[in-house]
């Protein structure tokens, strides 16, 4: 199944595709490398926001269309409409709010890096739980290059991910990082060649979804809430999530269910 999310009038801006529980959205400006106009911006918080409360969905997978994932904020629309928070229109906790969006949604979203996550779409690809990049992908910060400083999260989250003193050298200089360092730093999980991404990345999408919905959604926000707390207190989160949900499963299913693990240990070695 698939549906056009486009601008009035114009040609679509975001492609949402399903498959089964796992949707696909594609950033659909080629010639613009993406770039994250008013509108592209506006229709992906709000494909997020109607997946994130879907029953039938599991799992999201973000992607760009042609040879970008995203080259960031579109500058000559941001230029006129304004930089800032207080202007309403780079992030303002509404309806271009990427940021709150991706951080509301329930579900794992998976970030499928076909090519250049430049500023902006850097801060995207961050906004996901999971990246797989093609070896043609390659990452930037270079807010500082066109005079800006992040606002969706990139200072803090990807010092969190590769190291302070990794992330000082990417966005203090502006330099580009290949899809196999990002790799070895840790910021992508794994690196596939550009034919292999968008099955390798609907393949995660589609293993994630066999868990249980409700299941799927309270151990996302486990990990989620507990990164943000000092170790103690996420193992004590840890332990009153788990027992409250653990109270609730029978020996039975327990024991149905390690078999069918088992089962699959078996087949994923062969």
């Amino acid at each position: 199944m698939s549906e056009h999310v486009s601008q009035a009038g114009g040609e679509p801006l975001l492609l949402v595709e399903r498959e089964g529980p796992v949707a696909v959205l594609t950033m659909n400006r080629p010639k613009q490398l993406n770039a994250l106009s008013i509108a592209l911006r506006t229709q992906m918080v709000k494909a997020v926001r109607g997946l994130s409360v879907a029953e039938d969905v599991r799992a999201l997978v973000i992607t760009g269309a042609g040879r970008a994932f995203s080259a960031g904020v579109d500058l000559k629309e941001a230029g006129q409409s304004g930089f800032t928070l207080g202007a309403g229109k780079f992030s303002d906790g509404g309806d271009l709010d990427l940021a709150r969006a991706f951080g509301a949604c329930p579900w794992p979203i998976i970030g499928a890096v076909n090519g250049f996550a430049i500023t902006g779409g850097f801060e995207v690809a961050l906004m996901c739980d999971v990246l797989i990049a093609s070896s043609a992908a390659s990452f930037a910060d270079t807010h500082g290059r066109v005079g800006l400083m992040p606002v969706w999260g990139l200072s803090q989250k990807l010092p969190r991910l590769i190291g302070a003193a990794r992330a000082k050298e990417l966005s203090l200089t502006g330099n580009f990082l290949d899809a196999a360092t990002a790799e070895r730093w840790g910021l992508v999980n794994r690196v596939v060649a550009p034919d292999e991404l968008m099955p390798a990345a609907k393949k995660l999408g589609q293993e994630m979804a066999q868990i249980d919905g409700a299941l799927l959604k309270r151990m996302k926000a486990v990990i989620d809430n507990g990164m943000e707390l000092p170790l103690a207190e996420g193992l004590k989160l840890e332990i009153e999530r788990g027992n409250a949900h653990n109270a609730t499963i029978s020996a039975d299913f327990a024991e149905k269910s390690r078999g069918a693990v088992m089962a699959r240990g078996r087949e994923q070695k062969s």
